[in-house]
């Protein structure tokens, strides 16, 4: 096994939080394999680039050794984590997990090794809580410390609702952790209240307490906001590898850097020695995002795969005398593919107000052709979109 300051090293790599160093260390001197506890809520049954960050670092933590239990929260899934949200996220079905939950397997094991892997499901043990286990575990936190949590606080200034069951959520993924005897804990920024409850649990219920350690929220395709379906700038685990290859070419040369930090099994020396070549001049910036394209096609889909897909994309650019710099985005059909939207998600304008007055003066050419109509959506197909005088968009709506 590695030494302690090697392990230490590959697990700060790209992390925001670790409570605590001193903590992880002494449990590392004992020289006998961790258990690393990552939970997940079946809310949605497509996982995309930003959900695999921690799982990256599931795949790290199995290659130093260690045991990693990936946790389907079978049973806090249907009361929903409030992180971040401004109002009380609807349950889900019993149904609706479990379906979700199958299809988070098939895609998490493109990363973790299987064989490494223990699965389990929240609901073998938060399911047979009787009302006094649940009061029991009420007993161990207050009000006040619950209104620590940032989104409830500022809920509650807001005078927005917070029901009474939300307050349950942190509670028991705390309590996985006592179930699970986790030492530590992963999860993202906005896991972090949920991690340290893990910690003060473990403390009521007689165990050493686990490391906190937390994962940033991956910068989607637009260098903005998180990924996000709901902000279309995501890149889906099951979407195509032409998709795929596509996406994460558009992204920027800065963006490259923290995506390969983050999602590549390269590691940092190599990350580092590209970067100064590209700096230097001896290194082109597209052939190092094509290889962070091709890593992230050929671990969903093979390297053949991925070959075919830069090929694909490289033809493309070749035979339309488009640049190789121009900026591939895909959008689902509906009101977000239209072309105000499109250039302002691309980046090639600061808002959508800019969008239109530059439309409208006649700007934008879809397809060779002068478009003026910046808020019809585009209905599905491919498309060139050239904006002024340089910047170009190979545009998929699906």
């Amino acid at each position: 096994m590695m030494s302690i300051d090697e392990q230490v090293k590959i697990i700060r790599r790209g992390i925001v939080d670790l409570v605590s160093e001193e903590d992880l260390r002494k449990k590392l001197a004992r020289d006998k394999p961790l258990n690393i506890k990552v939970g997940f809520d079946p809310t949605a049954p497509d996982l995309h680039l930003g959900h695999t960050v921690v799982i990256h670092k599931m795949r790290q933590f199995q290659e130093m050794g260690h045991n990693v239990t990936f946790l389907i929260g079978d049973f806090t899934g249907r009361i929903g984590d409030p992180s971040g949200k401004s109002k009380t996220r609807p349950p889900l079905t019993e149904e609706q997990v479990n379906k979700n939950a199958e299809t988070y397997k098939e895609q998490v094991f493109k990363i973790l090794d299987p064989a490494k892997t223990t699965v389990a499901f929240n609901s073998a043990w938060c399911g047979a809580f009787t009302p006094g286990d649940f009061l029991r575990l009420m007993s161990n936190c207050t009000v006040a410390r619950m209104m620590e949590r940032d989104d409830f606080a500022k809920r509650y200034r807001e005078n927005s609702p917070i029901s009474l069951h939300e307050f349950m959520y942190p509670l028991l993924q705390g309590y996985d952790s006592v179930a699970l005897k986790a030492d530590v804990e992963m999860g993202g920024t906005d896991q972090i209240f949920n991690l340290l409850m893990g910690r003060t649990l473990q403390s009521h219920y007689g165990l050493e307490p686990q490391c906190a350690l937390t994962m940033p929220l991956l910068v989607g395709l637009d260098g903005e906001q998180k990924m996000s379906k709901s902000y279309g700038n995501y890149i889906g685990v099951a979407e195509a590898p032409a998709d795929q290859f596509g996406k994460a070419m558009s992204i920027s040369d800065e963006l490259m850097w923290k995506w390969y930090e983050l999602i590549s099994v390269k590691s940092l020396e190599e990350i580092e020695d590209m970067r100064a070549r590209v700096l230097g001049g001896s290194l082109h910036p597209k052939l190092v995002k094509e290889e962070l394209a091709m890593e992230i096609v050929a671990r969903y889909h093979g390297d053949e795969a991925a070959l075919a897909a830069r090929e694909g994309f490289n033809n493309v650019f070749k035979k339309g005398g488009i640049p190789e710099d121009a900026i591939t985005y895909s959008i689902e059909e509906g009101e977000n593919s239209c072309p105000v939207a499109i250039l302002a998600a691309t980046g090639l304008v600061p808002s959508r107000g800019e969008a239109k007055r530059k439309i409208t003066a006649g700007s934008l050419k879809v397809n060779g052709e002068k478009h003026l109509d910046g808020f019809t959506p585009l209905p599905a197909g491919e498309y060139t979109l050239k904006y002024g005088k340089k910047g170009f968009v190979v545009l998929t709506v699906k």
